[in-house]
């Protein structure tokens, strides 16, 4: 029998009950008297002997224990110090703080608290002594990364130059890839030409058709049609750099007040970019106050979407029928659900929910001033993201704090059942002045709905027959 509170969570599909043992992290399928008595409590006086036999099974299979962390701490927090010395993985720089465009959604506009658009920009002996820095300290990295960033980076395309000429004269025995992020509307033949010699990662920004991509994304100075500029750039690079072309990915961030069907009927029909790579993204809710809303429509599309993933997974649908913008989901639900987890058999006393990267290590970014901060998502007007500098290097106490952030909301995540999927990191507690546990705690109802939700379609697709390679059910 259960002396003490197990350690579990509860979810059922349209089918069936089900256990998330958390300490040995597997599914268990159940009947619904014993998942209707887990529910009232395991003192509940509703055990009768078909529950009480299913009771002691589980129990004598190592399951339904209590918690055991009594310690919220990130596994590498001791190792920092190593990292920041010697495994150091990503460098973007931010080689202006200005933009040809005025998005509505844009970080660094409207309601979201950060820095304006400003005519700031970074020199070569700040960006040479960022990378020299990024290269002393990687040395243990067999794959490095030199990524542009603004504002928009190709108003400093010569710099741009500079710092990949310098990386590949100054790195050796290594992987070195470059990477950028732009609206496209300045690309050329010149600066196509210097980037596919490099095989740069180029990630483009197009939402939609043009009346959903014009709708928020806007010229600073004209009233042109950015989504026309872009459309010309690509059919240009398709032509001309056919090969280069088929390696662009295209960042779309959903318009959620938008109609997802014309947004997704576009990208599965468009020649431009129908073959092209999508990274989908909702228009962000951090460091602002407006509440991002979300038309019921667009969401009910978007869902229906991504079942007819589903269904194609286990042959019941023509996969030329799924929508291109949710493909990426089903990799995403077995990376994060099934790929990168084990089964266990417990937690340990000292844990970490899993959400934050090494900040600055994993990935630095270095502002116009070459000031340091986690990456190119948190703001830059805040002080708790600020983890050095170029002159004096890394702060680790601040680092250390980003790596423990639930630390912050410690009493609860050590009793949360889905400490092993949370993905929230620093960012969602930052206040601008300290990682505030009541700005993370507003956001675990969405992150716990949203694993629940992953369950959920996990065990939906094996009741229906699809063959995963590993066990994690019991």
């Amino acid at each position: 029998m259960i002396n003490e509170k197990p350690h579990i969570h509860l979810f059922k599909t349209p089918g069936r009950y089900y256990i998330f043992d958390v300490n040995t992290n597997r599914m268990i399928d159940i009947n619904q008297k014993v998942y209707q008595y887990l529910q009232k409590g395991t003192q509940s006086k509703d055990m009768d002997d078909e529950i009480a036999e299913s009771i002691d099974h589980l129990v004598s299979k190592g399951f339904l224990l209590k918690n055991p962390v009594k310690e919220i701490s990130h596994p590498l927090d001791e190792h920092l110090e190593y990292f920041y010395e010697n495994k150091m993985e990503m460098l973007t720089l931010q080689v202006t703080q200005q933009c040809n465009f005025r998005c509505e959604y844009c970080t660094y506009s409207g309601s979201y608290v950060n820095r304006g658009h400003e005519n700031k920009k970074m020199n070569f002996d700040t960006a040479k002594a960022a990378m020299d820095f990024f290269i002393s300290r990687s040395k243990d990295s067999k794959r490095i990364t030199l990524a542009f960033y603004g504002g928009e980076p190709l108003l400093e395309f010569n710099l741009i130059k500079q710092c990949i000429e310098y990386m590949e004269i100054n790195v050796e025995g290594k992987e070195l890839v470059f990477s950028m992020t732009t609206n496209g509307t300045l690309l050329d033949k010149e600066i196509i030409d210097f980037l596919s010699k490099r095989s740069l990662h180029l990630l483009i920004s197009l939402d939609g058709p043009k009346e959903v991509h014009d709708k928020n994304r806007k010229y600073a100075k004209s009233e042109c049609s950015t989504f026309d500029t872009i459309m010309n750039k690509m059919e240009m690079i398709r032509t001309e750099f056919p090969e280069f072309y088929e390696k662009i990915l295209f960042s779309v961030v959903l318009d959620t007040e938008s109609n997802f069907n014309c947004i997704q009927q576009f990208f599965a029909s468009c020649d431009t970019v129908k073959n092209s790579q999508k990274i989908v993204n909702a228009v962000s809710n951090v460091y602002t106050d407006k509440e991002v809303m979300y038309n019921e429509t667009h969401i009910l599309e978007r869902k229906y979407e991504e079942f007819k993933l589903l269904l194609s997974k286990l042959n019941r649908l023509d996969y030329q029928h799924v929508s291109p913008l949710v493909v990426s989901y089903f990799n995403h639900l077995t990376r994060y659900m099934f790929d990168s987890r084990t089964a266990t058999q417990s937690l340990p006393e000292k844990a970490h929910h899993s959400g934050p990267c090494v900040p600055g290590a994993h990935r630095l970014f270095v502002d116009v001033n070459g000031n340091f901060l986690p990456c190119e998502k948190v703001s830059e007007s805040s002080e708790t993201m600020k983890i050095g500098n170029l002159d004096s290097g890394f702060d680790i106490k601040k680092c250390r704090d980003l790596l423990n952030v639930g630390k912050v909301t410690e009493k609860q995540c050590k009793n949360c059942w889905a400490i092993n999927y949370c993905t929230l990191c620093a960012v969602y507690a930052d206040n601008l002045h300290s990682l505030d546990a009541g700005i993370k705690l507003r956001g675990c109802k969405n992150m716990l709905r949203d694993v629940e939700g992953l369950f959920k379609d996990f065990c939906t697709l094996k009741e229906f027959g699809y063959q995963f390679d590993k066990n994690l059910w019991a």
